[in-house]
């Protein structure tokens, strides 16, 4: 060995390779168990009577924290103090994310426990009609939903993207920026002034006493169009002018290009701030409480009669619970509470099923 690669006598060399190091996968084992010890903790103080129940959020704030405790402890003692130190600030971002979902973790977890009473059969093929005290459902209320959800679909969705093609590829100038203005204005209208303009609108043509579905389609896609507008703008933008140029080379007329290049290589995000928009809208209450009212009847038609939807059934159910059949109503509006969310679940399943398919292929 030459005297240059030979290490000094007396001096320890340190492998970093072979240094101390704690087992793959000790984070997740130390997370775990802090979480089942937090939890049983929780558990043992609601059997105690020490809390009105048993709380997921404190179980899950408090495993957390001992998580980022331990971790630390670890890792000083066995991988040294820089690396301690890396595991610990990692650990806290960790930490941060948790924190921000556990809003998500407590409304999910409420309402599947008060929510799942009533999510039977029943629940899924009667109406409220006729209906007093337990029993009945709110098949009139998804029907309505889906409906009404739909129409507005219909109604915002070539209306956003056609402004948002016509900003990103032909708007310049005044009138280009002064419709980005009112669109970003839109964005933050709140949701009873669209039902009031609604109300407004289809008083001057069809007189103030009329309901019907289909206003409330109307309301809902003034709530949608900005939002289709600014995700589908967005996404646009983003797709590389040299597809664009390459297409105009080709002696492509421009209409086609959007057609066939800018449309299909942005497509996923489009459909993205679709279900987004959907989401968006599909909770509403306040205007459809003013342009659609509500019922206990079926009702399949869009433009004749009242209509009822699953955000007003539960306004509806929650706010008349009183006397004997109190808690029938109280369970009913928190099944629709779930059944709200499945929807919205599935629907952004669907949109990233339908975003995977159609994304333009990327390789051999």
């Amino acid at each position: 060995m030459s005297a240059t690669t030979a290490p000094a006598r007396g001096i320890r060399v340190t492998n970093t390779l072979t240094a101390g190091r704690l087992p793959r996968g000790t984070a997740w084992m130390v997370l775990g168990g802090c979480w089942v010890i937090s939890a049983a903790f929780f558990a043992l103080l609601a059997a105690a009577g020490a809390t009105d129940g048993f709380t997921v959020v404190g179980a899950v704030f408090a495993g957390t924290v001992l998580f980022d405790l331990i971790l630390y402890a670890l890792s000083r003692i066995v991988e040294g103090r820089r690396r301690a130190l890396d595991r610990l600030v990692t650990s806290l971002v960790a930490t941060a994310f948790i924190i921000a979902l556990l809003p998500l973790i407590s409304l999910i977890w409420t309402v599947l426990t008060n929510g799942l009473a009533r999510f039977d059969l029943a629940f899924f093929s009667e109406s409220m009609r006729n209906v007093v005290g337990d029993g009945g459902g709110a098949l009139h209320a998804i029907v309505g939903t889906l409906l009404i959800t739909g129409m507005a679909t219909l109604i915002s969705v070539p209306i956003g993207l056609l402004t948002s093609i016509y900003l990103v590829e032909y708007g310049r100038g005044v009138f280009a920026k002064a419709i980005t203005f009112l669109v970003d204005v839109m964005t933050g209208i709140p949701s009873i002034v669209a039902g009031l303009f609604t109300f407004a609108l289809f008083a001057l043509i069809l007189g103030p006493a009329v309901r019907n579905g289909f206003m409330g389609a109307v309301a809902l896609s003034v709530l949608m169009i900005p939002v289709v507008v600014r995700s589908s703008e967005e996404i646009l933008r983003l797709v590389p002018n040299e597809l664009r140029e390459a297409s105009y080379a080709l002696g492509v007329p421009k209409w086609l290009t959007i057609l066939r290049i800018v449309l299909p290589t942005s497509l996923a995000g489009i459909v993205t701030g679709v279900m987004l928009a959907i989401a968006r809208v599909i909770g509403e209450t306040a205007p459809l409480l003013l342009v659609t009212g509500f019922t206990f009847s079926m009702n399949y038609n869009l433009f004749d009669d009242r209509m009822m939807t699953l955000p007003v059934f539960v306004y509806t159910q929650y706010t008349q619970a009183a006397g004997v059949s109190a808690q029938a109503s109280i369970e009913r509006a928190w099944a629709a509470a779930l059944t709200l969310i499945l929807i919205v679940m599935a629907l952004n399943l669907l949109g990233r099923v339908i975003a995977k398919v159609f994304a333009p292929k990327r390789g051999l």
